[in-house]
């Protein structure tokens, strides 16, 4: 059932992306909605899910294997967007349709082989690090074209584009120019299969969207402050 505390805050997440459309002169759905649902419920996704929303990103594979599981029966489009450990390949294989962060061939490989035959290969980003901060996840983009080449050769994998998180800046014209650089390292690739930039979030995502973002990551204008670690 579709509740109001889901719904609002959905239907206005939405019109901001398609007036963003607008504005900036992309085709109208060109920009689809991730809800970032890290440390959320599972009753909080489902509600959501009640008002129309499919996609949902996940951070931590341990707080997420409960939550796909229990939520197994609403068709959700599950997005795993945080660092990938090597003990952690299989289950991201095995339970997510997408990877947004993927930044090493070893990784690549390793999703390879354990995604299962009966699913489609798995739906892949390629995180990349364009501010130089020694603390963000991602690959340099001088370093794209030899992963890109590696990854094209495992079948199991679908390469769809790149993921991002620029350096964050309250400034619109600086978020503009960080997302700017994902851009045109995309453009550099000169893939037109390459199709996907997953950037921007709660409070970018306009310019994101300026950019070129094919996706939006969206947790907090969506489901409201992340409660607090306990300790």
């Amino acid at each position: 059932m579709t509740t109001p505390a889901a719904a609002a805050p959905l239907a206005t997440v939405l019109a901001r992306i398609r007036d963003a459309e607008r504005r900036h002169g992309r085709a109208p759905g060109s920009v689809g909605l991730l809800a970032v649902s890290k440390q959320q419920p599972p009753e909080a996704i489902a509600a959501l899910a009640a008002s129309g929303q499919r996609a949902f990103g996940e951070n931590y594979l341990q707080e997420a294997l409960p939550k796909v599981a229990r939520l197994e029966g609403l068709g959700l489009s599950w997005h795993f967007i945080g660092r990938i450990q090597s003990n952690k390949t299989r289950d991201i294989a095995a339970h997510f349709t997408w990877v947004h962060t993927l930044d090493r061939l070893k990784i690549a490989e390793r999703l390879d082989a354990q995604r299962p035959p009966g699913l489609p290969p798995l739906e892949c980003l390629v995180e990349v690090n364009v501010s130089g901060e020694a603390s963000k996840g991602g690959i340099d983009p001088a370093a794209l074209p030899e992963l890109l080449a590696c990854c094209r050769e495992l079948p199991r994998l679908r390469l769809r584009g790149l993921m991002a998180l620029p350096a964050p800046e309250d400034d619109f014209a600086r978020q503009r120019a960080g997302f700017r650089r994902v851009r045109e390292a995309l453009a550099a690739l000169g893939d037109p299969t390459l199709d996907t930039l997953s950037m921007g979030t709660s409070g970018d995502f306009e310019a994101a969207i300026a950019e070129g973002a094919t996706i939006v990551r969206i947790g907090t204008a969506l489901f409201g402050a992340r409660p607090r670690a306990e300790g």
